[in-house]
């Protein structure tokens, strides 16, 4: 009799999640699609705090999220299913897509870069003093192609080097070169994948743009 109350109560629980979904949905102008993933809970209730009021984030099992979009019966909606990557959650909103977009890129913090990493930019090491005396670290800037010298009984970078092309994932001795050098080239945030608005998909490559 227990396992039997307790599968209802799961169940009520899954029907309240799938009902909440759709009640978000109809109510607000813009669904958006965001992935959590790498996204350390921390930040993401510093995000929260930073847009209450003007956006909605809900997150739960994917097939949960799937089933409200089945049940909601919209061809534009039921094509998003395919879309869910990663950690997905679904941020809901009346901001126009382009702002939600900047609103979210905005609330992003530097990071360290870990081996596996995909550069979100080109990462480039600057020309310039470090911190560092002669030694072995020399040899680690020069095996990737880092020219140096030493001024002031430092080493010093003597041109900047395009360590790692955007889109590339970065390998463990860039990621371990980059910490040394004290860079932060990525960025922890909600990375929104695509919005939806009145049948109209939206990707992140055409809602990244400078409004």
């Amino acid at each position: 009799m227990m396992q039997q109350t307790m599968t209802v109560r799961v169940s009520e629980k899954k029907r309240k999640e799938v009902e909440e979904i759709k009640q978000l949905t109809r109510e607000y102008k813009v669904l958006a699609i965001a992935n959590l993933q790498n996204l350390p809970a921390f930040n993401l209730m510093k995000i929260r705090t930073q847009v209450r009021g003007r956006i909605v984030l809900k997150y739960t099992k994917k097939r949960l999220i799937k089933r409200a979009f089945d049940e909601l019966d919209d061809g534009g909606i039921l094509s998003l299913k395919d879309k869910l990557e990663g950690i997905p959650a679904l941020v809901f909103t009346n901001e126009d897509p382009f702002k939600l977009f900047s609103i979210l890129k905005k609330s992003k913090t530097p990071a360290p870069a870990r081996e596996g990493d995909i550069a979100p930019k080109d990462i480039v090491i600057p020309e310039g003093p470090t911190g560092f005396t002669p030694g072995p670290m020399i040899g680690e800037l020069g095996s990737m192609g880092i020219k140096t010298g030493v001024e002031g009984g430092k080493i010093a970078i003597k041109a900047e080097k395009l360590l790692v092309k955007a889109g590339e994932k970065i390998n463990y001795k860039q990621a371990e070169l980059l910490t040394k050098l004290n860079m932060e080239p990525m960025e922890i945030g909600l990375n929104i994948v695509l919005t939806y608005q009145n049948g109209e998909i939206l990707e992140s490559s055409i809602l990244d743009v400078n409004i």
